[in-house]
């Protein structure tokens, strides 16, 4: 029996329909569970990161393991959650951070090997590190590479970042196209 045209109409648009449902599907569950984008807005991460910088964030890798030093992650600012930060992890879960009065980043007293934020720290923006820091059993110290203009840990508005707060982990420069490529740790 031959099938009618308003059948296979009725037919194509079904098969349409089925189709982009199950593209709209995957594509919520990549954003949901496996990667998203983010823009970089403002200077903090300068040189790693700049202004505008397009980012596919992993959301999946830390579902696996825990993030490391020297990871860039992007987490929701304490104060505002639809606003999200981009920063390295300094210090880990149960370390002690300080800022020394010359600028020098100690982790449990030894001064931190770095290749990152290499600028010497301004006396203003020693802020909450002036003093001692234990890390709580799931918190991280994060702090911006462009150590003398970045909002971070060392702030009492941002202060340590929960594990279950951190979004993901920094992976791939989509654009500018010339910036292209997996970011750096």
């Amino acid at each position: 029996m031959k099938k009618s045209k308003s059948a296979k109409i009725l037919q194509e648009l079904l098969d349409t329909g089925i189709y982009l449902l199950v593209v709209l599907i995957i594509t919520f569950l990549v954003v949901r569970f496996v990667g998203q984008r983010t823009e970089v807005d403002g200077e903090s991460m300068l040189p790693t990161l700049e202004h505008q910088d397009q980012l596919l964030v992993d959301k999946i890798s830390y579902r696996f393991h825990d993030p490391e030093r020297f990871d860039i992650i992007v987490f929701p600012y304490p104060g505002n959650t639809q606003l999200r930060y981009i920063k390295r992890i300094i210090g880990l879960p149960g370390e002690t951070v300080q800022i020394g009065q010359d600028g020098t980043i100690y982790i449990n007293g030894e001064a931190l090997k770095e290749s990152y934020g290499s600028e010497i720290i301004r006396q203003d923006m020693i802020g909450l590190a002036a003093e001692p820091i234990t890390l709580g059993a799931d918190e991280y110290f994060v702090m911006g590479d462009n150590r003398n203009y970045s909002r971070d840990s060392r702030m009492a508005d941002v202060g340590n970042i929960h594990r279950d707060t951190i979004i993901g982990k920094a992976w791939v420069r989509i654009w500018p196209l010339s910036g292209f490529g997996f970011v750096e740790d």
